[in-house]
């Protein structure tokens, strides 16, 4: 990448969050970013600003699409089921690009991460989590500090729209862990003085089938006495997923064979007064305890818990995610509304859906994206989508917002199927007030001190580039794992 190039600023990756190994980009992703790169080259010169100054304008956000709409175009066979609403002229007019990317909505992102090391000791030469990352050459001083709470606070209050984000647990072991309960808390005091504004909320990670049972109920409460946590992650895949195969475990108990541990954690939940739970669900890393199909029946047999799907049950790896159908109904997203037909919960209940890395990786392929968010709105219901993006990993989450704003379910998919379409208030609504009314915040405490157009001058005049974090191919994963004893990321 050139000095002056900042990259394009919808990435296309490859990248991942260290869960799954992301797919390679396609021959389409390919000819887009080329058709993109000279598109925006052309635009910079026509208004007379440098490339990176170009790419780093809403017009630059608005070129890249616009390129990568037309390719997907020209490459299929079929009518697309969903795309980009953008005016021809936004790759040159700000105001244009603006009318569709950019907007005044509370934006609460629910999955958000940092990797925190200046808190624990460490010997000089000795390796730590994420030091496989590309981010590590980032030119810093400290590879450390690629991971740190000044990028994340710089990536999601300074170079994107998010309005409020949760700082969510990792599938790391507890113990010196770069993301613990007293490292998210120091967070959430420096954003806080920070932005001027309450910006950062805090999730608990609770391990109930590792260890003693007993003894992480007790951290539960010690916790909940200690911080102020607004939700419960777990990881029930775990550490099946990560080198111990068998070993995991149901939030509904139903299967003897595994350790019963779900009731009693959601009991000490609901003791705690802490009724809202987040769990992992999808990126399975091939195991089948990642699979959402426990969420339903908890959430029936304990109707005053949230239940938050975490990635929505979607898988990178199988089928692309289509219409639901009875040949299809045990696969990615479509085990979640198996599951919840089975249990007869219905849409707009106690089952919530989130989109963190989900929405990344399916947000180039229009007519994939269009079906995943047409099932969710039509089945878990348009109260119950919640906006996450998994970031750090995937730099800042301003091009994930830009691209489902301006992104429509096509009319035809929406007769077919019964997708509803996806109309302002519905995009309000998964940006953020549905997030809001789970997490029990009220939108106008969490609103920047300036403005958006404000912000996005601010942002026009900075140097950063267009980065993802993650890892970006399967031996990146793979070292990853290795790293720290099979734990991803």
């Amino acid at each position: 990448m050139r000095d002056d190039d900042p990259g394009l600023p919808i990435k296309f990756g490859p990248c991942s969050n260290g869960e799954y190994v992301p797919a390679p980009l396609s021959a389409v992703e390919r000819e887009a970013m080329r058709r993109a790169r000279a598109d925006c080259e052309r635009n910079a010169r026509r208004l007379g600003l440098s490339r990176g100054a170009f790419l780093r304008s809403i017009c630059g956000a608005a070129t890249t699409l616009l390129a990568l709409q037309e390719t997907v175009r020209d490459a299929g066979k079929a009518a697309l089921g969903g795309g980009w609403s953008l005016p021809a002229e936004s790759g040159l007019e700000p105001d244009a690009a603006r009318s569709a990317l950019a907007g005044t909505e509370f934006v609460f992102d629910v999955q958000g991460h940092h990797l925190e090391y200046d808190l624990m000791r460490r010997r000089a030469g000795e390796p730590f989590f994420g030091s496989v990352f590309p981010q590590v050459s980032c030119g810093l001083d400290d590879p450390r500090a690629c991971f740190s709470r000044e990028v994340f606070l710089e990536d999601f209050f300074l170079r994107s729209d998010t309005s409020l984000v949760t700082l969510s647990a990792l599938p790391i072991a507890p113990k010196g862990s770069p993301l613990s309960a007293a490292i998210m808390d120091d967070t959430r005091h420096t954003a806080e003085l920070a932005t001027g504004w309450k910006s950062v909320l805090l999730h608990a990670q609770v391990l109930p089938n590792y260890g003693s049972l007993a003894a992480n109920l007790e951290e539960m409460e010690r916790n909940a006495r200690r911080y102020p946590i607004k939700a419960w992650k777990v990881f029930t895949h775990f550490p099946d997923a990560f080198g111990s195969p068998g070993r995991a475990w149901r939030l509904d108990d139903a299967d003897p064979r595994l350790p019963r541990v779900g009731h009693a954690f959601i009991q000490q939940a609901r003791r705690l007064g802490i009724k809202t739970i987040c769990a992992h669900k999808g990126f399975g890393g091939g195991s089948r305890y990642a699979s959402p199909e426990d969420v339903p029946r908890a959430a029936k047999e304990f109707p005053d818990v949230n239940f938050v799907v975490y990635h929505s049950g979607y898988e990178r790896t199988g089928p692309r995610e289509g219409a639901y159908t009875a040949a299809n109904a045990h696969l990615g997203i479509n085990r979640l509304i198996t599951a919840m037909r089975r249990h007869r919960v219905r849409p707009n209940q106690n089952v919530y859906a989130e989109l963190g890395s989900t929405w990344w990786t399916v947000m180039r392929d229009p007519t994939q994206a269009a079906h995943v968010l047409g099932k969710l709105l039509r089945y878990v219901g348009e109260d119950n989508v919640l906006w996450g993006t998994d970031c750090i990993f995937y730099g800042s989450p301003q091009d994930q917002i830009q691209a489902f704003r301006a992104f429509h379910i096509s009319p035809e998919l929406q007769e077919r199927y019964g997708y509803p379409a996806l109309t302002p208030w519905r995009k309000r609504k998964i940006l953020g007030l549905n997030a809001a009314r789970v997490y029990g915040v009220q939108p106008k405490r969490h609103r920047a001190r300036f403005t958006r157009r404000e912000l996005e001058e601010i942002r026009g005049s900075l140097t950063f580039k267009h980065e993802t974090y993650g890892p970006r191919n399967a031996r990146e994963v793979r070292e990853l794992r290795e790293h720290h004893g099979g734990w991803p990321g």
